[in-house]
């Protein structure tokens, strides 16, 4: 029980939650915290790094937890009224659209109970066989979402690996993928990893579980979920802040991070946070790349050579890798950030040790000559979120090229604005690594990169593409490209419904009910259809 004097109990407060069940505690010190909810073991330099999570905030608060989990519950009011409605419209018996059921599965940094004020909701929608993703997933449940006062920028995902619809409910933004079981009802609390549920699904239901699959094994694999949560909140800050998180950028993703942080914590159990933060360091500083990441060895025996520079294995399934975008550049920055968080923290139970270097911003401007400039503009906010989403998912096709050209790239997640420029922009600045450049090779970068962006499926408005090198001397202050101008606008590969006057309505007739509309496709009369994009 905790016993605080009511006269300084308003001196801080902190978070400790575990998923979907925060507990807020008002405590006058971190250590009468740390102590009183049952880690007596943690050492100092434990407690300091309690501390600096909760200045750092990265404890999100009750009120937007309580919101998240409001999210969820009307997602999964929203899809049984759904499957009930599909169910009707297939001409099922009533005894079974009594029966049948959908359900939402939340994974993700919010399942996994590490989410931030600024995350995302990953959420997979479950439905039964006779569902389909193309005319009752994408059409009816769209459109249903869209009619909600509480749903804004709605989004169809379609050719992305893992299809799915993005929107914002109630401000919060959730990408909403869809699996299909071969089931009439699913059960809300189903198990996603039982064979049951599983047999004869199709491969994109397969990559969509896949999320929610991997979220519930780490789950169940680590000894302590608290000391699991806090390091790879911890973790996470350190990849941002020393520009190695973020998958599209060739760097670690967030399920990369989960199992790492994971497999730390599986091997000591009984540890404080502040071993398991020296010891992710000291194991992943050492680790002899390409030797895969397993958490269940034993169970998923590797067969052949596993993929790619680091591999990690997914705890779900035999032979599965985290998908991963790593370049040969981005695998070098990657183990020196190891190497450096090593040699920082190995020492962490000295007198007057402190985390601060740890989560130091990286100085690119004092690492780096040169830089790829590449600056991507549309003519209003909305266009440009699709193209930097668009452009960005091919990433990994410009970090290659330019590695043949100048050598070595470092691709700085952070997106910036340039406040000067009439049209909407986002600008991200790439380190290279030759400290003499021939500019005119930029050119042949940039004609290989444009024709990899025009060769895909992108359905919005097509946007603007400059790809330049400038100097260190000529990156931005940070009075003009600091963190109160950077864009919070969400980035990722999206499809836009478009709502001008170049779409046409087209209804959509259900297959198995003729004349009943389930809803309505929009066809975009595109003058840009095979337009090149221009720079």
């Amino acid at each position: 029980m905790l016993i605080v004097n009511a006269v300084t109990a308003l001196d801080s407060t902190f978070y400790f939650d575990k998923p979907f069940l925060p507990c807020r505690i008002l405590v006058p010190h971190v250590t009468a915290l740390v102590l009183s909810l049952g880690f007596p073991q943690d050492d100092e330099s434990s407690i300091s790094l309690r501390q600096l999570m909760v200045n750092e905030g990265l404890i999100p608060s009750l009120e937007d937890e309580v919101k998240r989990r409001g999210v969820i519950n009307q997602l999964r009011k929203i899809v049984v009224r759904w499957v009930k409605n599909v169910a009707w419209q297939h001409r099922l018996p009533q005894n079974q659209i009594d029966a049948t059921n959908a359900t939402i599965l939340p994974y993700g940094s919010y399942g996994l109970g590490v989410y931030g004020s600024e995350s995302d909701i990953d959420a997979l929608c479950i439905g039964p066989f006779f569902a389909s993703i193309a005319e009752d997933f994408f059409i009816s449940l769209r459109d249903m979402l869209k009619s909600r006062r509480e749903v804004s920028e709605l989004h169809c995902v379609k050719d992305a690996k893992v299809p799915l619809i993005r929107f914002k409910f109630d401000g919060i933004l959730v990408d909403l993928p869809y699996a299909q079981l071969r089931v009439l009802s699913i059960p809300n609390n189903v198990d996603v990893l039982n064979p049951f549920f599983l047999r004869d699904i199709d491969e994109t239901s397969w990559k969509s579980l896949s999320g929610v699959r991997a979220n519930k094994c780490i789950l169940q694999l680590v000894p302590s979920l608290e000391l699991f949560q806090s390091l790879l909140r911890c973790v996470k800050l350190w990849a941002k802040r020393r520009g190695v998180y973020g998958n599209l950028n060739g760097f670690l993703g967030g399920v990369h991070m989960a199992i790492l942080a994971a497999f730390v914590c599986g091997y000591q159990p009984n540890a404080t946070l502040s071993s398991l933060l020296a010891n992710f360091f000291y194991t992943f500083a050492h680790w002899q790349w390409p030797t895969p990441v397993v958490l269940l060895e034993d169970t998923y025996p590797s067969t052949g050579a596993p993929p790619g520079l680091m591999p990690i294995q997914l705890p779900c399934g035999s032979h599965q890798y985290c998908n991963s975008n790593i370049t040969r550049s981005t695998f070098y920055k990657i183990v020196a950030e190891f190497l450096r968080g090593h040699n920082l923290t190995k020492d962490y139970l000295k007198l007057n040790f402190s985390w601060k270097d740890l989560f130091e911003l990286y100085p690119y401007a004092n690492t780096y000559t040169w830089f790829t400039k590449i600056h991507l503009s549309a003519a209003n906010q909305e266009d440009l979120s699709d193209w930097v989403g668009w452009v960005k998912s091919r990433f990994r096709c410009l970090l290659i090229k330019i590695e043949e050209v100048y050598g070595i790239c470092d691709p700085n997640p952070t997106e910036y604005v340039e406040t000067y420029t009439k049209q909407p922009n986002i600008v991200f600045y790439w380190g290279l690594q030759l400290r003499t450049i021939n500019v005119s090779d930029i050119e042949s970068v940039k004609i290989d990169f444009l024709k990899n962006v025009n060769s895909g499926s992108f359905r919005g408005t097509v946007g603007r593409i400059q790809l330049t090198l400038v100097k260190a001397s000529q990156l931005p202050k940070n009075g003009e490209c600091g963190s109160n101008n950077r864009s919070k606008k969400v980035t990722k590969t999206c499809w836009r419904i478009r709502e001008d006057k170049q779409c046409n309505n087209v209804p959509v007739y259900s297959k198995h009910l003729p004349g009943y509309v389930v809803g309505y496709q929009k066809m975009v009369n595109r003058e840009a259809d095979g337009m090149e994009v221009k720079c």
